[in-house]
């Protein structure tokens, strides 16, 4: 009775531990209480009841770079009390701690860890998608490295090397036959084990012995340890390492590909990105894994796919507070200065490092060469002004350098703000066109669409331009190309009903190809003009497609000389909401969805992936279908 209480005690009490161990790291990594939540329940049977374990938990961490995978896994480690018991190993090959010999098995390298045979441990394999396994052409690739890593995957036992144990065989046979032909010498003293053909042989041979024992054994001995073991059932020599809790880190590019490239990354809107990568789901990891692995190698990882999406605003706004007030701390206890860091700062860290596609790394090296540098600079010049210790130094940012203030004095301090000095448009005709220009396309969307583009920028650093973003149509029917189309064509609509068709600019040319291309595409591929057929060119004789495309350019042309029409009028009609769009670009340089609602007074869905009424549509035919049968 007393043995069940404290069983029943004891699992509380680990339950209990695991819940304080996800509140701690939520509150030191940012941005991803879901993973850590998705972590903490793909690990709880493994902690709680590791008696019931009889194969290997395996959980996969997929995200972009940066985003904080190894580091949830060590420091969970830690917290978990595994640390002593934790192996990190760098799929690419280059792991740190181990000889080069023992890092060519995964079993080796847990041989000199703190891993026990048996016994529960953490392995963490990082890097994993650089450990592909074929080619983009589905071709094998020849790897040297952690071929057991599959069999400790599948079930968590490794069978013995027998290749190591067949060349030590044929060392003790050659240096025996070298021996004889020497003359009368002390055989036993020819042969000597090295120190980890010593080492790999009590791991496989599961010895008790010291290792330097071992290392002085006469190949007699050697010989019958051998023979020992040939003898032997060879299930009773594998290593069992089952009960291990096993991490797959690594970053899949494929999975992210048209996400990342979607808009240049610095350009890109952290929550806008973050909402796109929260849409990745196990099939796309699946999809990609496919591109590297075998599929009898995809299905050992199992089906414990944590994504990672990448940060939110939020999180990175977190963590530009977090450190900024660390250097702060810092700085005083080295000089005694108290500083006093201005949100107008923190708005420049964020505009010249966050790269969304690219995590934090860009991040903390920003913070570092504008913060950690900034505070030195500033520290200096109060300290030659005759600042003491215990004095307040305040520290601003414009948009071109950081600003210290000490008792009513300045100081310019050159800082690193590239990428705002790159969005700003100093000359006001370029700025009205852009802003005439988006405006046009993002108005003329939310009256189509009824929801605002997820973002319009026209201070952009990585193109002359501006750009809007939509949000995602899971279908797109006829009347919603229609309405891509006039969009489409929205832009340089704007820019004829505001400056007149003599100034209208070159900058649409990317307009008309995409509205060009969408047209074409719905008279030639998707029927959804007067005939049915797909009419295509294609170079595959056997494809019986309808090759003759002359017949649809008359149609495409007309299609979109309407659309261009359309846009007009509705931008005619709404003069009032473009000029108020107009004028929030020229200000902010930027509008968002909350925004763009507020400037224009529209009433608005702010859903993603918006779908046509089809189940509505459904329900009235059924109901029209009804009334005929009851008449």
């Amino acid at each position: 009775m007393n043995d069940s209480r404290d069983w029943r005690q004891q699992l509380t009490q680990r339950h209990e531990h695991l819940q304080s161990v996800a509140m701690q790291l939520k509150q030191e990594l940012f941005g991803i209480d879901d993973i850590i939540d998705r972590v903490i329940d793909a690990v709880r049977a493994w902690y709680v009841l590791p008696e019931l374990v009889t194969r290997p938990v395996i959980v996969c961490l997929w995200g972009l770079t940066g985003t904080g995978k190894t580091q949830l896994v060590r420091r969970l480690a830690q917290l978990l009390g595994f640390y002593d018991r934790f192996l990190e190993v760098q799929m690419d090959g280059f792991s740190n701690g181990a000889s080069w010999r023992s890092a060519q098995s995964i079993s080796g390298m847990l041989t000199q860890s703190g891993i026990q045979e048996g016994e529960p441990g953490i392995l963490a394999l990082d890097e994993f998608q650089r450990f592909r396994t074929i080619d983009a052409q589905r071709g094998e690739v020849k790897l040297e490295r952690f071929q057991d890593v599959w069999a400790l995957l599948s079930d968590g036992r490794l069978p013995p090397s027998l290749t190591l144990l067949s060349t030590i065989e044929t060392s003790l046979a050659e240096s025996a036959y070298d021996a004889e032909r020497a003359g009368p010498v002390d055989t036993a003293l020819r042969f000597r084990l090295s120190s980890w053909e010593a080492q790999e042989l009590r791991r496989l041979l599961k010895l008790d012995e010291p290792l330097m024992e071992v290392m002085a054994w006469t190949p007699d001995q050697i010989q019958q340890r051998l023979r020992d073991f040939r003898d032997s059932s060879q299930m009773q020599w594998e290593t069992d390492y089952s009960r291990l809790l096993i991490f797959v880190c690594g970053n899949l590019d494929e999975a992210y590909q048209d996400l990342a490239t979607s808009v240049d990354d610095c350009d890109s809107d952290a929550d806008t990105f973050h909402a796109w990568t929260r849409k990745l789901n196990v099939i796309d990891m699946k999809k990609a894994l496919n591109n590297r692995f075998k599929p009898e190698q995809v299905a050992r990882l199992g089906n414990e796919h944590v994504i990672y999406p990448s940060l939110s605003r939020k999180a990175y706004e977190q963590l530009i507070h977090l450190h900024c007030d660390r250097y702060a701390q810092e700085a005083q206890i080295r000089c005694g200065l108290h500083f006093d860091i201005d949100a107008s700062v923190r708005q420049q860290i964020y505009a010249n490092g966050v790269f969304p596609a690219q995590g934090t790394r860009p991040l903390f090296s920003s913070l570092h060469a504008i913060v950690g540098s900034g505070l030195a600079q500033a520290a200096l010049w109060a300290l030659a002004q005759g600042a003491d210790r215990g004095d307040s130094i305040g520290l601003t940012a414009d948009s071109r350098q950081l600003l210290a203030h000490w008792r009513g004095q300045t100081h310019a301090i050159a800082a690193p703000f590239e990428i705002t000095r790159l969005r700003q448009r100093n000359n006001a005709d370029f700025r009205a066109l852009l802003a005439v220009h988006e405006a046009g396309h993002g108005l003329v969307h939310a009256l189509l669409f009824g929801r605002a583009p997820r973002e319009i920028k026209i201070h952009v650093a990585s193109f002359e331009g501006g750009y809007n973003s939509y949000s995602g149509r899971k279908v797109w029917s006829r009347g919603n190309m229609l309405d891509g189309l006039c969009t489409s064509l929205a832009g340089r609509a704007a820019e004829h009903l505001v400056f007149g068709p003599a100034l209208a600019s070159s900058g649409s040319e990317s307009d008309l190809r995409k509205a060009t291309e969408s047209a074409a595409r719905m008279w030639r591929h998707l029927g959804f003009g007067d005939r049915i057929a797909r009419t295509d060119v294609v170079e595959d004789s056997e494809v019986n497609l309808c090759t003759d495309v002359t017949p649809s350019n008359e149609a495409i042309e007309s299609l979109l000389q309407t659309q261009h029409v359309r846009a007009m009028a509705l931008l005619n009609q709404h003069r009032a909401l473009l000029l108020s769009l107009v004028d929030e670009l020229l200000a902010v340089g930027e509008v968002t969805p909350d925004r763009f609602v507020a400037v224009t007074g529209l009433t608005l869905e702010m859903a993603e992936d918006a779908l046509d009424p089809y189940a509505r549509q459904l329900a009235a035919f059924r109901e029209g279908a009804a009334e005929r049968r009851r008449a």
